[in-house]
């Protein structure tokens, strides 16, 4: 393998020896996480318990075994659940024993896979978990998808037993999807590991609320999993009330799921936005963070700001059900106030997907082409733009339900967000623009992404103008557009990441023949997946449905094979990644050539960062400029008064 890598790629790579496998065998390396799960099964049945027993002793009108599956015991159990999975995965001992005795021992975790399975302050660990989350909920939310396309393989009801199943399926799918995949892809994966790095810092600020963030997606995913148990909900994704009315116990699942998921969300906001300000290296002015690291923090603001806002509907929506109060309800309420609260952080979030995943393609960009960022303010500034404008467009997802002034005026707003949209792809061009590309997998992939994504914005044109919007709203068009942004945009990208960011993160390369093989039976199957539904709704064809009319059953049969084959490339992105981490040969340092500081460390990187501390001299995209031209390294103060002491004892 060695040899043909050199012969692709050039690389000076050598053979790696055999993966050892006896660590992943030993249970204490899982015993936190194991730990935490018993603990959270033990806690849900003790909350639901405790709260049906008191509920029984004031009214005591039925049975107490009736009482557990109750909204009331649903939302208390699920609260001992959370209680239990966190103290059990390891905040007991690593920060709530520590804040009282001040023992900070827990900290000297063993290197291996055991830090992975336990809580803990290193942000790479964090990063690690968050890739491996994605993966698993991709995969589970993607057989949610095959079985809904299975399904719809004919214009009748065929998989599934009634219409209500098919609501629950899709619905799930959606909120899984959004939350426990493209949410967190980008900004908990990449961004836990790289942005500390560029930023020249031995960390993240709040280190344990950093560690403590990915611990929040395993059990709100879990509680949305688990909902169709206890009645499930017939909401859609979004929630949308009237209907979690008439849905049942499993609408509280949702509701605490998707907050807690949410607040995984904000917490990583919180993080990057501080970590921006507080945590950069001597000489990195503002003018020198990497265009990645400004992806990260604009996606970082809008969750530090909106997340809140939408939380709190959300929240209100779990008290309508578990206290009885009538904010949103069917009668005497305002079911509309819903949408108006959930849409302020919902459209917007879709930019937190993508943000990233701009700056990520110039990043890649310019290392592969050698060529500086083109235009890199303006992109900066296209994207703190993206971000503030994305406040106020989420309005055209209602557009059949308000009034024809605020249909023209968030038009207009919507269709602007396409001006500094454009700032991407002009600096995209403007790199690979006279430069001498290298397609290796990740460029090969941004720059599928980067047409996919565009296909995306110019159908969203049709969805943000009113009277097109009137004949579209609520079709297979709008399921084509938002793919084509969300998975063009994120999922394309996030695989290059993948690809990048390997080398660095094992020590060893992939196989390059795999990753191009994978990277266009995705990009193939993709479009025949997604662009039929265009034409599908176009042809009236609404979403949401299990049956439809026969006419269209033709379309129907390309796009659901068409997804059965674009599912089953991603196996040989994981199969090669999981293979290449194993046996692959071993990566240089920078087998790329990138001058930015996360590409100056050892491959794979040791429990500190940097070993000297950087001193930023120069700027990252300068194509003349050497890895040494622009960082110098100094010795720590205690290592310098070590030298001096030396000196001096020889003199």
């Amino acid at each position: 393998m060695a040899a043909s890598m050199k012969d692709w790629a050039g690389l000076p790579v050598e053979k790696g020896r055999p993966f050892d496998v006896r660590p992943w065998l030993r249970l204490e390396t899982y015993w936190p996480m194991l730990r935490a799960a018993l603990w959270g099964y033990a806690g849900y049945f003790l909350g639901a318990w405790i709260e049906a027993a008191l509920t029984w002793a004031i009214a005591g009108n039925d049975p107490i075994g009736n009482m557990i599956n109750t909204p009331r015991a649903i939302a208390v159990g699920y609260l001992f659940a959370a209680v239990g999975w966190f103290l059990g995965g390891g905040v007991l001992e690593g920060w709530i024993i520590p804040a009282i005795t001040g023992d900070e021992s827990w900290h000297n975790v063993p290197d291996g896979p055991a830090k992975y399975f336990r809580f803990s302050t290193d942000y790479k660990s964090s990063s690690v978990r968050y890739t491996v989350w994605v993966m698993f909920s991709f995969l589970v939310g993607g057989l949610f998808a095959m079985a809904i396309r299975v399904n719809l393989l004919y214009p009748q009801l065929f998989l599934f037993s009634s219409f209500r199943v098919y609501n629950e399926f899709f619905s799930a799918h959606g909120i899984m999807m959004l939350l426990g995949v493209a949410a967190v892809g980008l900004i908990g994966g990449a961004g836990y590991w790289a942005v500390p790095l560029m930023l020249g810092g031995r960390s993240t600020v709040y280190p344990k609320l950093g560690g403590l963030s990915w611990w929040f997606q395993p059990i709100g995913f879990v509680a949305i999993l688990m909902s169709p148990m206890v009645g499930g909900f017939q909401s859609g994704w979004m929630g949308f009330e009237p209907l979690g009315d008439w849905s049942g116990s499993g609408m509280v699942l949702y509701n605490l799921g998707v907050v807690t998921m949410l607040l995984s969300s904000w917490v990583n906001g919180l993080i990057f936005v501080t970590s921006l300000v507080h945590m950069r290296a001597k000489g990195m002015s503002l003018s020198r963070v990497p265009i990645f690291v400004w992806g990260i923090f604009a996606a970082s603001v809008l969750l530090l700001a909106f997340v809140p806002y939408t939380a709190v509907p959300v929240m209100m929506n779990l008290f309508d059900e578990v206290i009885g109060s009538n904010f949103f309800g069917p009668v005497g309420a305002l079911p509309m106030a819903y949408q108006n609260m959930f849409w302020w952080l919902f459209h917007p979030e879709v930019y937190v997907f993508v943000l990233p995943a701009w700056a990520l393609w110039l990043e890649i960009a310019s290392v592969f082409t050698g060529r500086p960022v083109f235009a890199k303010n303006w992109a900066i500034a296209g994207l703190l733009a993206v971000a503030f404008i994305s406040i106020a467009v989420g309005v055209h997802h209602y557009f059949t339900e308000v009034k024809p002034a605020e249909q023209a005026l968030f038009m207009g707003i919507t269709e602007t967000v396409s001006v500094p949209t454009g700032f991407m792809y002009m600096a995209l061009i403007g790199t690979l623009w006279g430069g001498k590309t290298r397609f290796y997998a990740p460029m090969l992939i941004v720059l599928m992404s980067a047409l996919t994504f565009l296909i995306g914005g110019f159908t969203g044109v049709f969805l943000s103008d009113v009277p097109a919007n009137f004949m579209l709203h609520n079709t297979f068009f709008v399921v084509g557009h938002f793919h084509y942004t969300i998975l063009g945009g994120f999922l394309f990208t996030f695989i290059a990441a993948l690809y990048f960011y390997f080398p660095k993160v094992t020590g060893r390369m992939y196989n390059e023949f795999w990753a191009h093989v994978q990277a266009w039976i995705m990009f193939i199957s993709f479009q025949f997946t997604f662009f039929p539904m265009f034409i599908l709704g176009y042809m009236g064809m609404n979403r949401r449905i299990a049956v439809y009319l026969p006419y269209l059953q033709h379309l129907n049969v390309v796009v659901s094979i068409s997804a059965f084959i674009l599912g089953g490339s991603f196996f040989i992105a994981l199969g090669n990644l999981v293979w290449s981490a194993m046996y692959g040969p071993k990566a240089p340092q920078n087998p790329w050539g990138a001058k930015t500081l996360d590409w100056q460390v050892p491959s794979p990187i040791g429990k500190s960062n940097f070993q000297r501390i950087p001193v930023v001299t120069g700027d990252f995209y300068d194509p003349n400029a050497k890895p040494e031209d622009v960082v110098k390294w100094v010795d720590p103060p205690w290592v310098e008064d070590a030298h001096e002491q030396t000196e001096e004892g020889a003199r």
